[in-house]
């Protein structure tokens, strides 16, 4: 199903052509679509060891070479200093029989994506996601500062998205509720200065196997932001029990805690009702993370005193 108004399409017999004429090296691999709940790209995978990466979303095609470039550069230094296996760009691809941006090839990372309650008690994942952040927070930053808008930047940058989020989610959610914490979250103050993160670590961005963390995907947004940015992945995929454990290994201040809990919930919010037809996996997340940060004892200072349990719809 189409889940943006601007969603290029690609089928499977485009895709092929595109990679054999580009790529006649791999013209004996077998070429097939990899169903994710992704939003950004159409994923292929090439034979065994390569996935091929068409952007979903229409945009110039100057502008979407100059975004992969600079992907590449993120992804190679996030290879570096990951405690993880990452995946990394091996070539780029042209526009092409209809198909009008440039696009990219990847090598293809062994596991299972993660869940959002599959290992959310597991000691093990909570202690692996611990010396992820850790090990990405602790990256050199060179200098650099955030550099973009919205998530990882100022919280009250995203007050207008916030509202729109609102507004769409009512018979969806306790917007009351909801709104009542957002106007506490937006006036937290920034914990410390700004780290290296990888910006996006949802469920679908960590593989694992068993109880370990065994790949971290989408790498081209490592770069400076605050520094509870990466704390998402605990709202995500964490019980109270995990939660527990993942600060053991990570500590950090209830400051940096609640901003965690903040960018989280902005991204939650945006899953619910957005998604809630195109792509119901992703709606299905945003509210497992927003049921948690309500149901958070340690963050029920923020909740106003009226309860509010989340409606059921059938076509969410």
């Amino acid at each position: 199903m189409v889940m943006h108004d601007d969603q290029l399409l690609l089928d499977q017999e485009t895709a092929c052509r595109l990679i054999v004429e580009q790529f006649p090296k791999w013209r004996l691999e077998q070429v097939r679509r990899v169903r994710t709940e992704g939003t950004v790209n159409a994923i292929y995978r090439i034979g065994s060891d390569l996935t091929a990466r068409f952007p979903l979303r229409s945009a110039d095609p100057a502008g979407m070479r100059a975004e992969l470039e600079r992907e590449a550069a993120a992804m190679r230094e996030l290879n570096a200093c990951c405690p993880f296996p990452t995946p990394v760009r091996v070539a780029e691809g042209a526009s092409g029989h209809g198909y009008p941006l440039p696009w990219s090839v990847q090598t293809w990372l062994p596991g299972h994506v993660a869940t959002p309650g599959g290992l959310a008690n597991s000691k093990a994942f909570a202690h692996d996601l611990a010396d992820l952040v850790h090990a990405l927070r602790t990256a050199d930053i060179g200098g650099r500062r955030f550099a973009g808008t919205g998530r990882g930047g100022d919280l009250q940058d995203s007050d207008g998205w916030m509202d729109t989020c609102f507004r769409e989610s009512e018979g969806l959610l306790p917007v009351d509720r909801l709104r009542a914490l957002w106007a506490e979250f937006r006036i937290l103050p920034a914990a410390a200065p700004d780290v290296m993160t990888h910006g996006d670590l949802i469920p679908g961005n960590l593989l694992v196997e068993g109880e370990r963390l065994v790949g971290v995907l989408d790498g081209g947004g490592f770069a400076p932001a605050d520094p509870s940015l990466d704390f998402v992945a605990v709202w995500h995929l964490l019980d109270a029990e995990g939660r527990a454990w993942f600060r053991r290994g990570l500590p950090c201040t209830d400051l940096e805690w609640w901003r965690g809990a903040a960018w989280a919930f902005q991204q939650a919010m945006g899953l619910v009702w957005y998604y809630r037809r195109s792509n119901p996996g992703l709606s299905t997340l945003g509210r497992s993370t927003l049921a948690r940060i309500l149901g958070d004892h340690e963050l029920s200072k923020f909740l106003p005193a009226t309860s509010g349990a989340f409606p059921h719809r059938s076509d969410a």
